[in-house]
Order: structure tokens, then C-alpha cells, then sequence
């Protein structure tokens, strides 16, 4: 019997941040366990650590309401795969001087986390 992967997904889309800006933060948690992660980000002085502490914690949510019978504490959990994906951008205009226009980019962006349990290490002995 194949046993079950304890893994769940969660996504935040059009965030109204730059991506490159998240994808400091991202980095900053990548394959910690939720719980260590979710104390970092909440010192970070950031303001893109509060939008991916949410991702993480529905996560963590999802992984809990998908796998009920399971106790899955946030010390039991790691964060599998995080990243930044550039979302829509919005492109407006600033007047220039003589008559021109200068673009102005107004990025987005997605952030996807997948959380998993952490796997005991079993030492077998031979």
C-alpha cells in the first residue's frame, strides 16, 4: 500500500507588489519549516513579508483541512517549493516635459507555496 503524501498548495494572485521585491522574501524562507518561517517573516521589515506569511499560513491551512484525521502541527511542516511568478503589469503614463510621455510600469505578481510534512529519518539497522 503506497502510503499518502502529505503536501497541499496555496496561491495568492495579482498581488499589486513587484515580483523582484517578493522574490527577496521568498528566498528568505525557502525550505524552513513553517513555524521558523512564519517568526521570520514576522520581524522582516519588508512590506511583501506580510503578503507571503498569508500564502504560507493557507497553506499550512490547506495541508490541515485536507489531511483531517492527520495531526499536522506548523512544526510538522516545511515549506516544499515557494516562488514568484510576474503576474499582469499595468502599463499608465507620466507627463514629460515637451509634450512626451514617460511609461510607467505598475507590476504584479503570483506567489505559490507548497507545503509538505516533514519525513522521519528510520535508520535501519542491519
Amino acid at each position: 500500500m503506497e502510503t499518502p503524501v502529505f503536501e497541499a498548495k496555496a496561491v495568492q494572485k495579482h498581488l499589486r507588489k513587484s515580483p523582484r521585491k517578493v522574490r527577496l522574501v521568498a528566498n528568505f524562507v525557502r525550505g524552513e519549516r513553517v513555524d521558523k518561517a512564519l517568526t521570520k517573516l514576522e520581524f522582516e521589515s519588508k512590506s511583501a513579508s506580510t503578503d507571503v506569511a498569508k500564502v504560507i499560513k493557507s497553506a499550512a491551512a490547506n495541508v490541515r483541512d485536507k489531511f483531517q484525521e492527520e495531526r499536522l502541527d506548523n512544526d510538522l511542516l516545511y515549506i516544499k517549493e515557494i516562488y514568484v511568478d510576474e503576474g499582469v503589469t499595468l502599463k499608465r503614463i507620466q507627463p514629460a516635459p515637451m509634450g512626451r510621455a514617460h511609461r510607467i510600469n505598475k507590476r504584479s505578481c503570483h506567489i505559490s507555496v507548497v507545503v509538505a510534512k516533514l519525513q522521519e529519518e528510520t535508520v535501519t539497522e542491519e
